[in-house]
């Protein structure tokens, strides 16, 4: 009976021990995994395998240090995940902050002047922004007479949805 248990067992405690074990081969695995992730970041500059990238990083180290592979492979998981969850928004929100809005999204916030009375019910209504002339809509539901200062708040297709400057502070 011990010889099936021994036959069992034999294979699990191999298995365990082998990471926990230190090879020296293994701290070339975790160059090329950080050469390759490098890599892929830079193909796709979308801040996802950098983390990783620094993870494996650490985790060469740990290699180099004499690590077993257990402790490695945690130690890249847990580097990985953690600067992924803390650091990534933040860099996320500074990268994205200096971006500029473009065509029609940079219209919005922008104020213009109503030169065809706006009214929703008739489906009539005019401005111009910027010296371009836009379909206008109020988005509230008002009548605005021509003449008023308005700010777009937001584009529906080719209509500007606009409020009265005085109606801002809401």
């Amino acid at each position: 009976m011990s010889g099936l248990s021994d036959l069992l067992t034999y294979p699990l405690t191999s298995m365990f021990q082998s990471l926990f074990r230190t090879d020296e081969n293994i701290m070339f695995f975790w160059l090329i995994a950080l050469v390759a992730l490098l890599i892929i970041e830079i193909i796709t500059l979308g801040l996802t395998t950098i983390w990783f990238a620094a993870g494996a990083f650490i985790s060469f180290v740990a290699a180099w240090l004499g690590a077993p592979l257990g402790v490695q492979l945690a130690v890249f998981f847990i580097v990985s995940f953690v600067l992924l969850i803390f650091t990534r928004p933040v860099v996320q929100k500074r990268l994205n902050n200096s971006r500029a809005r473009t065509n029609v999204n940079s219209m919005i916030g922008k104020e213009g002047r109503v030169i065809e009375d706006i009214d929703n019910f008739n489906e009539t209504g005019r401005i111009i922004v910027d010296g371009m002339e836009w379909t206008a809509r109020a988005a509230d539901e008002q009548s605005i007479t021509s003449g008023q200062k308005v700010v777009i708040r937001e584009i529906q297709g080719v209509k500007a949805m606009v409020v009265p400057v005085s109606d801002i502070s809401d």
